[in-house]
């Protein structure tokens, strides 16, 4: 198994503590303890079944990060009553659906209706921050109007 470096202060030595699957069998959970400074931090080891590239609205392209959807989940969800494996769940569901798609190319627009659509399902008022960003929302009308098409579906 390969030396993790310490987040915390970057020694190259940690040792496995734990180790197990996640909730959906996508990937292993390692809970690992730094050898010099004792601090203890959590990686995740998942299968990558192709590259994926990002187009944004501007027509630039990057490499995908997943984490660029964690982070905007667990913000939608902050302060919410969500645990982190169910963030990684949903995530790694958004991940597996894109990398299944056959596309090694997708738009913002696609990965942004796939966070939403996992938001609507486990947390409207999540779902709601996270839309407010993503669409843009100028003024309390655009709030008004998107709960209310929220409330017809």
């Amino acid at each position: 198994m390969a030396n993790m470096r310490c987040p915390f202060c970057s020694y190259e030595n940690s040792q496995v503590k734990d180790s197990r699957a996640t909730e959906d069998n996508t990937s292993i959970r390692r809970r690992r303890l730094c050898e010099k400074c004792g601090s203890r931090f959590t990686t995740y080891e998942r299968i990558q079944l192709r590259d994926l590239i990002v187009i944004k609205k501007n027509n630039q392209k990057e490499v995908f990060d997943r984490d660029k959807i964690y982070r905007s989940i667990s913000l939608a969800l902050r302060k919410r009553i969500t645990d982190q494996d169910k963030i990684e769940s949903i995530v790694n569901g958004i991940v597996r659906r894109l990398e299944n798609s056959g596309e090694t190319e997708i738009k913002t627009s696609i990965i942004g209706q796939l966070i939403m659509d996992s938001l609507l399902n486990i947390d409207q008022v999540a779902y709601v921050r996270f839309a407010s960003v993503y669409k843009n929302f100028r003024e309390a009308r655009d709030f008004e109007d998107f709960l209310g098409n929220l409330e017809d579906k």
